[in-house]
């Protein structure tokens, strides 16, 4: 085990590695050691879509695939348009705060909606 090796979330020296991820008991964070810290990973690189392209706070995209919305029956068909996105830091892969009509807020993965 590295002992040099810090959680950056909580500076707790008992991370420990588990497979290409180093795991720290303390606060639950994971993280890669290759990739840096999460917040000069998410200032570099920002929020990206499918094809690769930035998104930004206000930016419009395009759902697409036909998406299960968790607790409901109801379903974001592909091809929706959701206007006024809101980037957020989200610890389940959902980055995307929005509201769309029928459905209402919810929040969205950004890597099944495309740049409009």
């Amino acid at each position: 085990m590295d002992d040099t090796m810090k959680c950056p979330e909580c500076n707790s020296e008992h991370a420990y590695q588990d497979g290409a991820l180093w795991v720290c008991p303390e606060c639950g964070h994971e993280w890669s050691a290759t990739a840096g810290s999460p917040a000069e990973t998410s200032q570099e690189a920002g929020v990206r879509d499918a094809h690769g392209n930035a998104l930004a706070d206000g930016d419009s995209v395009i759902v697409m695939k036909d998406l299960k919305v968790k607790g409901s029956s109801s379903v974001v068909k592909g091809g929706t348009k959701v206007r006024n996105i809101r980037l957020t830091e989200g610890t389940d892969g959902h980055n995307i705060a929005c509201k769309i009509d029928g459905i209402g807020a919810m929040n969205l993965k950004s890597e099944f909606v495309k740049k409009a």
